[in-house]
């Protein structure tokens, strides 16, 4: 049993503890308000994007002069998954989550005979995955959005993916990130970055190319092929973007009640050990007086 000197240390030592989670908790629940309405503002912008996209995309299907971002290679033998993930921990299960679902994509895609390739941003992530799967890791990026997002990190990781599909290393690229729905929850999101996924987002009353769901017609200029070349790396930058931003949102989302439940969870453990010293100590007094009382009886 415990002596009460550890005890009283063991009190102390959860006190400081719990001070450092609450101080957590708020601080990530100020990073959360400014993360979540970034993520809001970002998904009108990268929502239209996408149908804008798909719009232009519909008018060149199957064409063998569409870009090459649009059409893919043809294959599917090999797949480059984006896992977005944090460089901090003591989010819950933040980062547990989409590597728990990146491992159970790669499974799949070996049953089928695929290849696998990782390009991973944030350290966690990198961590977790290079155990069983550290020889398909290409490359992990630490660091980014470490002063917050911005949307040059983004374009960094859309320009490292289309330098690698551009020397051929894969046929499909995937991100996988957290969507951001509240403080509670988040779900981990894929999102087909090449080829360009036709009809995800949006579409709706934009099923013919150059027609609106007010019914005005579009004449481009210059044609569709010349603003896709220009505009499809445009779109994968502003997609990661938005990736990392629910991703950010997500974190701290998950900080803050990983914390908050933290703090409770010392506030019962102070309790139960403030409990098991006052007892002990009562223990203490009690035999204390009983050997007294037994001496001067004995007297």
């Amino acid at each position: 049993m415990a002596t009460l000197k550890e005890l009283r240390n063991r009190i102390a030592s959860v006190k400081a503890t719990q001070k450092i989670t609450s101080a957590m908790k708020m601080v990530a629940a100020s990073k959360l308000r400014r993360a979540q309405e970034a993520a809001e503002a970002a998904r009108p912008y990268a929502d239209r994007m996408a149908r804008m996209v798909d719009s232009l995309a519909a008018s060149v299907a199957g064409d063998d002069s569409a870009p090459a971002l649009l059409r893919g290679t043809g294959g599917s033998d090999t797949h480059l998954i984006v896992v977005a993930t944090s460089d901090r921990g003591l989010c819950g299960g933040f980062n547990s989550t989409i590597v728990r679902a990146v491992r159970a994509r790669i499974a799949a895609l070996e049953d089928e005979g695929r290849t696998v390739r990782l390009l991973i941003v944030g350290r966690k992530g990198r961590d977790q995955l290079r155990r069983e799967h550290g020889e398909r890791i290409v490359e992990a990026l630490e660091g980014v959005g470490a002063r917050g997002v911005a949307f040059a990190d983004a374009a960094g990781v859309a320009d490292n993916v289309a330098r690698r599909f551009a020397a051929g290393e894969f046929d499909v690229c995937t991100i996988y990130y957290n969507r951001f729905r509240s403080a509670v929850s988040q779900v981990v999101t894929p999102l087909q970055l090449i080829p360009l996924a036709r009809g995800g987002d949006g579409g709706e009353g934009e099923g013919e190319a150059g027609v609106d769901g007010s019914g005005a017609v579009y004449e481009f200029e210059p044609d569709e092929e010349s603003i896709l070349v220009d505009l499809l790396p445009r779109n994968m930058a502003v997609q990661i973007f938005r990736a990392l931003l629910e991703n950010a949102a997500s974190e701290q989302g998950a900080r803050m009640m990983a914390m908050d439940n933290a703090t409770r969870n010392a506030g019962e453990m102070i309790d139960k050990l403030t409990l098991t010293y006052n007892r002990s100590r009562q223990a203490a007094i009690t035999k204390e007086l009983i050997e007294i009382v037994s001496g001067a009886e004995a007297l």
